[in-house]
C-alpha cells in the first residue's frame, strides 16, 4: 500500500501548496482511493505534480462533513466521472464553529452537491469488499477531544446543538493480513474508533493514520497534560506498529506525544509512505 499526502497543515516542499485540512491518495493491490480532498481544489494541483491521475480512482471517502475535509468535493466531481463517493449520513447537515463563544461561522459542506447518484451514505459499518471496510456509529466516549466543544451543528427541526458527529467515518484496509485505519479528524476519540474497529476486525491494527483534533489543547495545562498522557499511554498499549498523525493534531499536542510514543510520527504534504 502507498499513501501519498495531498494536502495537509504543512509540506515537505513550498512546490506543494498547503493548507488546514486533509487529503489523501491510497492505492492498494485493488483500489486507487482518495479520502478527503481538503478545503478547496488544492489537493488536485498537488496530485498533478506528484504525478497522480485523480481521474483514475474509483473509491473516495470523505470522513465528516466539515468544510477542511470535503471543500474539494465539488472539484473531485468534475474531475472524476466515475468513483463512488462515501460520506457519513448527516455530512451535509450545516456545520458551524463557534469563536471566542458566540461568533459562529458556517464550516459545513456544500448542500447544493447533495443529490448526487454517485454518493453512498453511511451511518454504521459497511464493508465495501474483502479489502475495504467503513466504521462509523462509534458510541463509547473515552478521551473525546476538548476542541469538540465549539463544534455545533443545525439538527433536523431547525435548532443549533452540540455536534454529535455521527456523521464521521473511518476507513479500514486489509492488505497482505495487516489492517491500516484511516481517520480524518478522530472527532469520535481515536481511542474509540481504534477499539471499535479491532472488535469489528477481530485483531490489532497494524498502522493508524490521521488527525487526533488536539489542536486547541493548552499544553501547558496540568488538565491537558493529564489527557495527552492517558492518550499517550492506552495507545502505547495497543500493540500498533505505527501511528501517523496530522493535520488537527497540532504541533504541540504532537511534540508531547512524541516524547512518550516511539512509534508516532507526522505526516506532510507531498511525504509518501508504503505499508
Amino acid at each position: 500500500m502507498k499513501i501519498t499526502t495531498l494536502i495537509e497543515n504543512r509540506t515537505i516542499s513550498k512546490k506543494y501548496k498547503c493548507q488546514h485540512g486533509l487529503s489523501l491518495y491510497i492505492e492498494t493491490e485493488e483500489h486507487k482511493i482518495l479520502f478527503d480532498t481538503g478545503a478547496d481544489k488544492s489537493f488536485i494541483q498537488n496530485a498533478e505534480k506528484l504525478g497522480i491521475k485523480l481521474e483514475d480512482i474509483d473509491i473516495a471517502i470523505i470522513s465528516h462533513g466539515h468544510s477542511d475535509h470535503g471543500g474539494g468535493l465539488e472539484a473531485f466531481l468534475k474531475q472524476n466521472h466515475k468513483a463512488k463517493i462515501y460520506i457519513g449520513k448527516g455530512a451535509f447537515n450545516k456545520h458551524i464553529i463557534k469563536l471566542l463563544g458566540f461568533v459562529k461561522y458556517n464550516i459545513g459542506l456544500k448542500k447544493s452537491l447533495i443529490n448526487n447518484d454517485r454518493f453512498i451514505f453511511v451511518d454504521n459499518i459497511q464493508k465495501i469488499d474483502d479489502e475495504l471496510m467503513l466504521i462509523g456509529g462509534i458510541q463509547d466516549k473515552k478521551l473525546v477531544p476538548q476542541g469538540n466543544d465549539m463544534l455545533l451543528q443545525v439538527n433536523d427541526k431547525g435548532a443549533v446543538e452540540k455536534d454529535d458527529f455521527n456523521h464521521e467515518i473511518s476507513l479500514v484496509i486489509n492488505e497482505n493480513n495487516r489492517s491500516t485505519l484511516f481517520c480524518g479528524c478522530a472527532h469520535k476519540g481515536i481511542v474509540n474508533i481504534i477499539e471499535k474497529t479491532k472488535e469489528i476486525i477481530g485483531k490489532d491494527v497494524y498502522t493508524v493514520i490521521g488527525g487526533f483534533h488536539l489542536m486547541d489543547l493548552k499544553i501547558k495545562s496540568p488538565t491537558s497534560q493529564d489527557f495527552l498522557n492517558q492518550l499517550a499511554n492506552i495507545l502505547a498499549q495497543n500493540n500498533t506498529f505505527k501511528y501517523y498523525t496530522c493535520h488537527c493534531t497540532g504541533e504541540p499536542a504532537y511534540n508531547y506525544l512524541r516524547q512518550k510514543m516511539i512509534n508516532l510520527e507526522e505526516l506532510k504534504t507531498g511525504k509518501i509512505i508504503e505499508i
